[in-house]
């Protein structure tokens, strides 16, 4: 399979130029240059591809077959080229930054739709990429540049390069069927727990979000007897919905709860970090810490170092 030598995106210029002019002559004018070394990029770049361009005759210049095939993606190329140079103007100007933001599902639903409005009226200069991720996802996409921030389940240090603070605690609840005897009670013990088939959050998409509620449980004398491990906390209250156990999950899920779904307090009070903000301390990214300061502005007090 011939490869394309991207070296040549300048002869791709000169192509849309004498595709749009229909005319050599025109093309090297508008191009600013003499139209014998506009003749031999054309050829360059049609010895690159390996098909003809253009027809030339006495009557003027058309696109062939292929050349008419090129032209709409070399026309993306310049809209996106020229989109790109005014990015890298105005973020080299201090004007505007862009900020590509992983976040797990339940942050994209609590904290980050005040976040983003609040960054939206500070600076609005600023924009916002969000991808969803699990929170093993966040610190290799921190490292790697593909992140500069993420909102994650973490409760102690992010690792080497990285630095974080938490943005949401939560007290841990019991999700259980409607039918359920404890979805006519007050309160759940985690004794009650224990003796229940489990649906857990899974370690591998969140390790110390899975350990800590699994050591808070210890350190009540309880061991879980687990069922089945999912994606999300969201995958908790539908496998709950389903019939299929009972579930772990922080209070605030209670506003994604299906309606066959009853939240239960527990008896034992366990509180735990939900969501965590981190990045990488060898990054750069315009407007980071501005953004990060906007956060901070909406976290109750305490819950982030000054």
């Amino acid at each position: 399979m011939r490869q394309i030598d991207f070296r040549l995106n300048r002869q791709l210029w000169m192509f849309l130029a004498v595709a749009e002019e229909g005319h050599f002559g025109r093309a090297a004018e508008r191009l600013g240059m003499t139209q014998p070394p506009l003749s031999e990029h054309i050829k360059t770049l049609e010895t690159a591809l390996g098909v003809g361009l253009f027809d030339r005759s006495r009557r003027g210049t058309r696109l062939t077959a292929a050349g008419a095939a090129l032209l709409p993606a070399v026309r993306r190329f310049a809209d996106q080229a020229m989109d790109l140079e005014l990015t890298v103007r105005e973020v080299a100007a201090g004007q505007s930054g862009i900020l590509n933001v992983g976040a797990i599902t339940s942050a994209m639903t609590d904290m980050i739709p005040q976040w983003m409005e609040r960054l939206r009226e500070q600076l609005p200069q600023l924009t916002v990429s969000i991808h969803e991720i699990d929170s093993v996802e966040a610190a290799p996409g921190l490292r790697s540049g593909a992140l500069d921030l993420a909102f994650y389940r973490l409760d102690g240090s992010p690792g080497d390069g990285l630095e974080s603070f938490p943005v949401t605690y939560d007290t841990l609840c019991v999700a259980v069927p409607i039918d359920h005897r404890a979805a006519h009670l007050g309160q759940m013990p985690l004794a009650d727990v224990a003796n229940s088939p489990l649906i857990m959050s899974a370690r591998a998409v969140s390790p110390v979000y899975f350990d800590s509620i699994v050591s808070a449980c210890r350190r009540h004398g309880v061991s879980l007897r687990i069922l089945h491990e999912v994606r999300s906390i969201s995958s908790q209250l539908a496998y709950v919905s389903c019939g299929q156990g009972i579930a772990i999950v922080p209070g605030t899920m209670e506003r994604l709860a299906p309606e066959n779904v009853r939240i239960v307090p527990l008896v034992e009070e366990i509180s735990i970090v939900t969501t965590a903000v981190a990045w990488s301390t060898e990054t750069h990214a315009p407007l980071k810490d501005q953004a990060l300061d906007v956060l901070k502005g909406l976290i109750p007090k305490g819950n982030v170092e000054p």
